[in-house]
């Protein structure tokens, strides 16, 4: 791993605006990536959100506009695809701030802006544009963007862009941009029939990189969890977190019909809150999220459909209400604090039937996540203990297969 970001040879007008946004070392995914991609490789990277993966494709991008500038205005040399409007719109602050101290220009093209709006921009010298896939194929359907200037590919989220049935479109894109140089893929995971024949075409003879965030970014998070006897009791222990030990705090639940309780017993407790959830209209849930981002409120409830891709600082707390159905979840979910280096909480109020769950996400990510008490909130029952299936005896295996030989 590299130590600084000046060891990546990029422009001192990208180190510069790196340092003022004060990112201090390169991440694993940066690490791996930035040196490949500049080397002229297509890039294959499992990146959850958390792990620095924004910077991992947009430092590169800028660097070879850079490296090659542009005689003449034109239409955008680097493409970047991402599912949700929210995270093109961070996508592209993010790509702004760091490109401050150059010349170069980057642009959204999504849902919900008039269209004249991006005709306009679309008619001025672009170099990157990040864009959500549908709404950019209007505008090459309409002959209003030029695919065969595109030099670089970047797709953000694949794996959501599959979920959300983007697949013919992005393909379609893919053969849109066939003279392009280069093409950077991150996914989540990249399990999965999808991500897997996605790829295949995309690609050629990728590097390929896993960062899924390694234990060292992840000692940054204390983990632990409270049991709770009832639901009333899991709610007095969440009042007490919220109120008493964290400054600002993300709590997960798995349905919106949770979320709408825990909003409901929360305003009862005059504990304001904002909320983000699936199928939510999207000035609600960008208003949601800027009063979270503001600090109008420090409470912000999500289910985790809602939660995918969103990138919010100084998250003090994570708190898992509900526990989520899988492992790897929990881990999307607890990335959300401890951001840019800093240090963070993630927290689960267990019942007893979540008991077999926590095992399981430590057994998934090999770290002991410890239990902790209230003083006066301490459970009354018994831990349960879940009994590990025996295997069969090795005689009894033997006697069997003798049995099927006859």
């Amino acid at each position: 791993m590299l130590r600084t970001f000046a060891e990546l040879d990029l422009d001192q007008s990208l180190i510069k605006a790196i340092e003022e946004i004060g990112f201090e070392r390169p991440t694993k995914v940066q690490s791996e990536a930035i040196p490949q991609a500049l080397d002229g490789k297509d890039i294959l990277a499992s990146a959850p959100t958390g792990t620095g993966k924004t910077a991992a494709f947009v430092l590169p991008a800028l660097q070879y506009l850079l490296d090659f500038p542009r005689r003449r205005g034109g239409p955008a040399r680097v493409l970047i695809l991402t599912p949700t409007r929210e995270l093109a719109m961070q996508i592209t602050e993010q790509a702004k701030q760091l490109a401050k101290h150059t010349n170069l220009n980057i642009f959204t093209i999504t849902g919900g802006v008039m269209y004249q709006d991006h005709a306009d921009i679309l008619s001025t010298t672009q170099d990157i544009v990040v864009a959500t896939p549908g709404r950019l194929m209007e505008y090459i359907n309409a002959e209003r963007f030029d695919c065969r200037a595109i030099e670089w590919l970047i797709l953000d989220e694949a794996d959501r862009m599959l979920d959300m049935g983007f697949g013919p479109v992005v393909d379609r894109l893919s053969n849109e941009c066939r003279w392009r140089k280069q093409t950077l893929l991150f996914s989540a995971t990249l399990e999965g029939k999808g991500v897997a024949g996605f790829t295949e075409d995309l690609l050629k003879d990728p590097a390929e990189i896993d960062a899924q965030s390694s234990l060292k970014e992840r000692k940054k998070i204390q983990q632990w969890y409270h049991r709770a006897d009832t639901p009333e009791h899991k709610l007095a222990l969440l009042k007490h977190i919220i109120t008493e030990q964290a400054d600002r705090s993300i709590i997960f639940l798995k349905t919106r019909e949770r979320l709408a309780e825990l909003r409901q017993q929360l305003d009862s407790a005059q504990i304001p809150c904002s909320w983000i959830q699936g199928e939510m209209p999207q000035d609600r849930r960008n208003n949601a999220i800027a009063r979270f981002r503001d600090g109008q409120v420090n409470v912000l409830l999500a289910t985790d459909v809602a939660a995918r891709g969103i990138d919010l600082p100084d998250v003090s707390h994570v708190i898992n209400y509900d526990l989520p159905r899988t492992a790897d979840v929990y881990l999307h979910r607890i990335g959300r604090t401890a951001r840019a280096g800093k240090k963070g909480n993630a927290v689960s109020l267990v019942e007893a039937h979540d008991q077999s769950m926590i095992e399981r996400v430590e057994r998934y990510t090999k770290e002991a996540i410890k239990e902790r008490f209230i003083k006066d909130l301490r459970p009354k029952h018994k831990k349960p203990v879940f009994k590990k299936k025996k295997k069969p005896a090795a005689k009894a295996k033997t006697a069997t297969k003798a049995k099927k030989k006859k």
